[in-house]
């Protein structure tokens, strides 16, 4: 008996150490791909995210990662969309796709990707900035192409929205976290729960740390279209905003996965990202 009960605590012990281990393993800056899909629907805080992660990648350290970004992954959520097709042409070029307006197309891009990153062997990292239901599409044609394909350890999503949750489909959600390895992170509106919190009420000069001219273009285009949108023709209301705030709280998520979590709110995100 004795023996036995050894035997399983080792077994709890090591399971629960690959676990552990497992939560560990990021993004491989030199070999893995990074999919930024934004929902892009209700909420304008998306527009600023993407702002947000065109400076990361601005950076002389995370210039060359492989990157698609994705607009109109959204759930099952009411609401007006948000268009932000000027915003995401400025900031990605021809790396992004529209899955509001072409979404079978945008699945066939993002496969394309897909297939390339893992037969080169690296790994997908989805920063879900909305909800899972374009993940889930994308996710169940590749496995009908590749029946044999272990997702669980090749796709990882990393997910800081309980609302995010709660708009994706019941059946989607269920299925993205049972076939990949599925992270959720404490939500990125809030500062000090252990990821960065970007959303502020009061008003951050980001000019005093930006002065890139194609960064500035993109946080006037970012800020000029969620001014438009923000509140109106039934949209949320973000109040921090319309009060003269940023909210990039979406970008907890890439923060995560390329170990920048230490950053604690936007201020330091500018401090850290200055190209001043």
């Amino acid at each position: 008996m004795k023996i036995r009960a050894f035997t399983l605590l080792m077994g709890l012990f090591w399971s629960s150490f690959l676990g552990m281990y497992a939560q560990d393993i990021r993004f491989d800056t030199s070999n893995d791909l990074l999919l930024a899909q934004f929902d892009c629907k209700t909420d304008v805080d998306d527009l600023h995210t993407v702002a947000a992660l065109a400076t990361v990648l601005h950076h002389p350290e995370y210039r060359n990662i492989n990157y698609h970004a994705v607009a109109g992954a959204y759930g099952i959520q009411e609401g007006a969309y948000v268009l932000p097709n000027e915003l995401f042409q400025l900031a990605f070029g021809t790396r992004w796709s529209d899955a509001h307006k072409e979404g079978n197309i945008a699945i066939q891009e993002v496969l394309t990707l897909v297939e390339e990153v893992m037969e080169q062997g690296g790994n997908i990292w989805i920063a879900e900035a909305g909800q899972s239901d374009f993940s889930a599409r994308w996710i169940r044609v590749l496995l009908a192409l590749r029946p044999g394909l272990n997702t669980k350890q090749r796709i990882h999503i990393v997910q800081h929205s309980d609302w995010n949750e709660e708009v994706t489909s019941a059946e989607n959600l269920e299925f993205v976290k049972k076939v990949t390895d599925y992270r959720k992170i404490p939500d990125g509106n809030v500062v000090g729960n252990g990821t960065p919190g970007f959303r502020s009420d009061e008003i951050i000069d980001w000019r005093d740390h930006i002065e890139d001219t194609r960064l500035v273009a993109i946080w006037e285009t970012a800020l000029r279209i969620g001014n438009r949108y923000n509140g109106k023709e039934g949209r949320y209301l973000n109040t921090s905003i319309a009060n003269g705030g940023l909210d990039f709280s979406d970008l907890s998520e890439t923060c995560y996965l390329l170990h920048l979590d230490a950053l604690q709110d936007a201020n330091a995100f500018f401090a850290f990202f200055t190209d001043k």
